[in-house]
């Protein structure tokens, strides 16, 4: 994280997340409090919105990714998925434990793997340098 282009890409990332963000949470209030379906079922719908929203917006804007759509796709589905089972669980324990209203419970819970998804995106699913760093590194390995 020395480098500009990974504080930029944090913002971006955490631009796209707050998007993702309202999204998920809107569409969890409008499945529980609108349309009176059970939360756990509401934020697998959310997440559903959330993540493809997010996918887009981060491969193109966030880390300007030119890799393989559908293999990128894969890699961060299963990220999402392993930080929306974790959410899923702090959900459960606000609610039942807790005592929280679903929709702050919601609000809270997707918050929690956030770090841990964007380095797992950033390294993993699109291959961790900005676009700059891959062509320079390319036009390294062309005059070699």
């Amino acid at each position: 994280m020395r480098r500009l282009h990974n504080w930029l890409q944090l913002a971006r990332y955490c631009i796209v997340g707050c998007v993702g963000y309202a999204l998920n949470v809107s569409v969890f209030a409008l499945c529980v409090e609108g349309l009176g379906i059970h939360h756990v079922i509401a934020a697998t719908i959310a997440f559903g919105f959330a993540v493809t929203n997010n996918f887009l917006w981060n491969r193109r804007w966030t880390f300007g990714s030119d890799g393989h759509a559908g293999f990128q796709a894969m890699r961060f589905f299963a990220v999402s998925l392993a930080a929306f089972l974790l959410g899923v669980g702090v959900l459960q324990l606000l609610i039942g434990v807790g005592g929280v209203a679903p929709v702050p419970a919601q609000a809270i819970a997707i918050a929690i793997p956030t770090p841990l998804s964007f380095l797992s995106n950033k390294f993993w699913t699109f291959g961790g340098r900005a676009p700059v760093a891959r062509a320079a590194a390319a036009a390294d390995a062309g005059s070699s």
